[in-house]
């Protein structure tokens, strides 16, 4: 695997020797990955091959789950948040995620990005408006919806929906936001937009995103991950992964062959 550019960046994550089981499963094998900060990684690679397994490491929601078991480790900081001793909870505030499809809760569009900080134990009526301002102000939501935030978050378009789930992972100012996909169920007005506000970002979080579209990981991610059938193949630049290949299976899916 290339790593003479990641060497270059400070790494904000480090996945060592991580493996995965649901049950007897074993579904990531081995894994090593670097996360470098305030940059965007994409995990690409053909269906069931282990990426939203490894995304959804990162915030331990596996954890949710009885059976599921996790070996090596993912360092934040350089401390392990697989660690016994770490709360899954604390790995949330500092780890958000945005999923597949938007997924907002059945509140008004104030109360959907309030709620985390009123998870926070923020009672101060001026803080949580200037939070909120601030969130979707940076998840380019706040023209659109300054004068309806107190309409049912339901009641905006399907783009717009994913934007405020990107303000309420924004608020609590996580160091890292993990994206399952978070394009696939929109237009491609909306995917745009959505991917124009994610290089933004990464000015002050780390971006770590799930694709299925090589056209999208090769837009705007500045790192590849390839995986293939739990395993991690091939990570480089995201230039260097999809020109020169090293990875013979990375070569294959980027041609159509395997996919």
């Amino acid at each position: 695997m290339k790593d003479k550019a990641i060497a270059l960046q400070i790494a904000k994550a480090e996945v060592r020797n991580l493996n995965f089981y649901y049950d007897s499963f074993h579904a990531l094998k081995n894994i090593n990955l670097v996360v470098p900060e305030k940059r965007v990684t994409a995990l690409i690679g053909p269906s069931g091959c282990g990426k939203t397994t490894l995304l959804r490491c990162f915030n331990r929601m596996h954890d949710l789950y009885p059976g599921n078991r996790y070996e090596g480790e993912i360092l934040l900081d350089s401390i392990d948040i697989l660690g016994k001793a770490i709360d899954p909870i604390e790995v949330r505030m500092r780890i958000s995620m945005v999923f597949q499809k938007p997924n907002p809760f059945p509140k008004s569009v104030y109360e959907n990005v309030a709620y985390g900080l009123r998870l926070r134990g923020v009672k101060k009526r001026s803080a949580i408006d200037e939070k909120i301002e601030q969130a979707l102000r940076e998840a380019a939501l706040w023209d659109e919806v300054k004068d309806r935030l107190h309409d049912q978050a339901y009641n905006l378009s399907g783009g717009q929906q994913q934007r405020l789930c990107i303000a309420r992972a924004l608020v609590g100012n996580p160091e890292i936001i993990l994206f399952d996909e978070p394009t696939s169920a929109l237009d491609p007005i909306a995917t745009s937009s959505i991917e124009g506000l994610m290089s933004d970002l990464k000015q002050h979080v780390t971006i770590l995103i799930v694709t299925h579209s090589m056209q999208q990981a090769a837009r705007f991610s500045d790192y590849t991950a390839f995986m293939y059938l739990g395993e991690l193949l091939e990570f480089g630049s995201t230039s260097e992964v999809f020109t020169n290949p090293s990875n013979k299976r990375m070569e294959d899916y980027l041609n159509g062959r395997i996919g």
